[in-house]
């Protein structure tokens, strides 16, 4: 009997889960090597610290199920120890493209980027919102796209802003307000308070205090909607240190980092060793806290 065919069948099916398998794999492999020698190239042009925290729409590729990617703690566990492993005298460069994420973890990647020594540039060259706005308020100078936006740090409890449950407070008596709604408003009052002194700290490093104010109102007390977008023009008129010299190697990058399989981490750095560059004069622009 003629076994020909039956080959011929198993090597196509034999290619097909091959190419399903292993193709996409291959692929995702040869693109964290591009984004890896791509980073390794700006770090060594700029003599700095490459991160990167970068979120998209991500697909799982064998049920095609949506995922939100966002800000999380294995972020700031990632964004943490990279910041650690990077000589104090070596700047850090940031790049963040964010729809935001938890408070807790986008408060601590902020705190440290305020403690390191050298400056730190945050790069915004889409959108960088809520979480993502409180880490380029950290650095000594963002660097945004002309089009790209920040946008309010106001709480959210739930799903509703933490302003407009406190409104609720203003319109109705309060024996009229039932029990879990004054809860939610008591939380949203904490929140509110503790975002608000967050932001005003982190602000107090590059601005005068009563200026530092002011802008800690309009970033926390929920005037705009959260996912309301803040101009990169806008956000330098406000007085914060924007620039937009944008380095082509951040938009390259970008193209890097496509809606890939939902297996690629959000955050990215150049392993160690990473070599301590000359110690510099750190650019004035405030005392660092």
């Amino acid at each position: 009997m003629d076994d020909t065919p039956r080959v011929i069948s198993s090597l196509f099916w034999l290619f097909f889960l091959g190419s399903t398998i292993f193709a996409p794999f291959f692929r995702q492999k040869r693109l964290e090597a591009m984004r890896l020698a791509l980073m390794r190239k700006m770090q060594k042009d700029r003599g700095s610290r490459v991160i990167t925290l970068i979120h998209r729409q991500e697909s799982v590729s064998f049920l095609g199920i949506p995922l939100s990617r966002y800000i999380n703690i294995e972020d700031s566990e990632q964004v943490l120890r990279a910041i650690r492993q990077t000589d104090e005298n070596v700047p850090i460069d940031l790049i963040v493209h964010t729809p935001g994420g938890l408070v807790l973890a986008a408060e601590q990647i902020a705190l440290a980027l305020m403690r390191h020594k050298a400056k730190v540039t945050v790069f915004v060259p889409h959108y960088a919102m809520s979480g993502g706005t409180l880490l380029a308020l950290a650095a000594d100078e963002i660097v945004m796209d002309e089009n790209a936006v920040l946008g309010p740090v106001d709480p959210q409890i739930g799903s509703y802003p933490a302003a407009s449950i406190l409104s609720v407070l203003k319109r109705k008596p309060i024996e009229h307000i039932d029990d879990n709604t004054l809860i939610l408003a008591d939380i949203a009052r904490k929140a509110m308070t503790q975002v608000r002194d967050t932001v005003l700290h982190i602000l107090k490093q590059n601005l005068p205090d009563d200026r530092a104010e002011e802008l800690a109102d309009v970033f926390t007390k929920g005037y705009f909607t959260h996912d309301y977008p803040l101009t990169a023009t806008r956000v330098k008129a406000l007085g914060l240190p924007v620039s937009f010299d944008m380095p082509a190697e951040v938009y390259k990058l970008m193209e890097l980092c496509p809606q890939a399989a939902a297996q690629r981490p959000s955050v990215g750095y150049v392993p160690m060793p990473h070599r301590t560059a000359p110690e510099r004069e750190k650019p004035s622009g405030g005392n660092r806290r």
